[in-house]
């Protein structure tokens, strides 16, 4: 199961101690103390895989490493290890103690979540010409932590919406081979899937319910996903007794959870129109023409229908 929701804790990795040392060498006197290590910073860094916040499904706790204690004759300890874990693209952080928020837009892209605390100073940099055996030195400072919410939005070109059964898992796997599950009843589709058609990324959301924007159903669980798609492929079944109030019933929970979302760029699909009769296919066709324009009936059987969905794909990836 996909995780798209996830609250952790970050703890960056304290600063080693200064210490006082003094030289060791015959003749030769004065502070030798060296500073402590900076500790470790945590970075998260944006990665294509959808999956990657199943890491925290049992670990929900990041810490990076402690930096080492000064030494003698001079010599500073180590810095702190940092921990890097990758995180999807799409992913915006919340920190829950400062009230900040951060996003991952692009893969590679990394983000400091917790810095790492100063390393103390040694005894070598407090002498001075009227202390020349200084014996103090100071401690490192611990790392920064924070409790963190990590929640997917996925970034798509292209987001295929519509209620359950609507026949968007088969559409993206004609598309895109991107392999969802296909069967005929509701809720086939329980987490998105993505696929890539050239250039352009598809999002297959799980199917919506009346409702789903005050939590019915799979709620807002994913109508989230759907914030940042730019365009929407709006999916009817043509088996449906009522085409206009499945259209209604989309769009109005689309509205209600984001008034941007219903500002999209949205193309209609009737599919499954080898299923019935031509002439019911008119009547449904010039129902749903009355809301958008933007209407074509498709099939998977069918790949002239198949080969317009492509040319609506083709002059979006153009415009790209």
């Amino acid at each position: 199961m996909l995780i798209d929701d996830v609250t952790i804790r970050v703890k960056a990795g304290r600063g080693g101690d200064g210490i006082a040392s003094f030289q060791k060498n015959m003749m030769a006197l004065g502070p030798t103390g060296g500073d402590g290590g900076q500790g470790g910073n945590v970075y998260l860094e944006g990665t294509t895989d959808l999956n990657a916040l199943s890491q925290f499904r049992n670990t929900k706790k990041l810490v990076a490493g402690d930096g080492e204690r000064g030494k003698g004759q001079l010599n500073d300890g180590r810095g702190g290890d940092d921990l890097v874990t990758k995180v999807p693209v799409g992913t915006v952080i919340h920190n829950l103690d400062t009230g900040t928020t951060a996003e991952i837009i692009t893969s590679g892209q990394r983000v400091l979540v917790a810095r790492g605390g100063k390393g103390g100073t040694g005894n070598f940099k407090f002498r001075s010409s009227t202390n020349t055996s200084p014996k103090e030195f100071t401690p490192g400072t611990a790392g920064e932590s924070f409790r963190i919410r990590l929640e997917l939005k996925l970034i798509a070109d292209v987001g295929l919406v519509g209620l359950p059964n609507a026949g968007k898992s088969s559409l993206i796997n004609e598309l895109t081979r991107a392999q969802s599950r296909v069967a005929n009843y509701p809720f086939t589709t329980l987490e998105p899937h993505l696929g890539v058609y050239y250039e352009l990324v598809i999002a297959d959301i799980p199917g919506l319910i009346e409702g789903a924007s005050s939590g019915k159903g799979l709620g807002t669980k994913f109508l989230r996903h759907i914030e940042r798609t730019k365009i929407i492929f709006h999916l009817i079944s043509a088996e449906s007794d009522d085409v206009v109030r499945d259209y209604a019933t989309i769009r109005k929970e689309l509205a209600m959870h984001s008034g941007t979302l219903a500002d999209k760029d949205e193309y209609l699909f009737l599919t499954k129109s080898d299923t019935i009769p031509p002439e019911e296919i008119a009547v449904k066709l010039e129902s749903l023409k009355r809301l958008n324009p933007n209407v074509l009936p498709i099939s998977i059987h069918d790949s002239d229908s198949l080969d317009r969905v492509r040319a609506i794909l083709n002059g979006i990836k153009a415009t790209k």
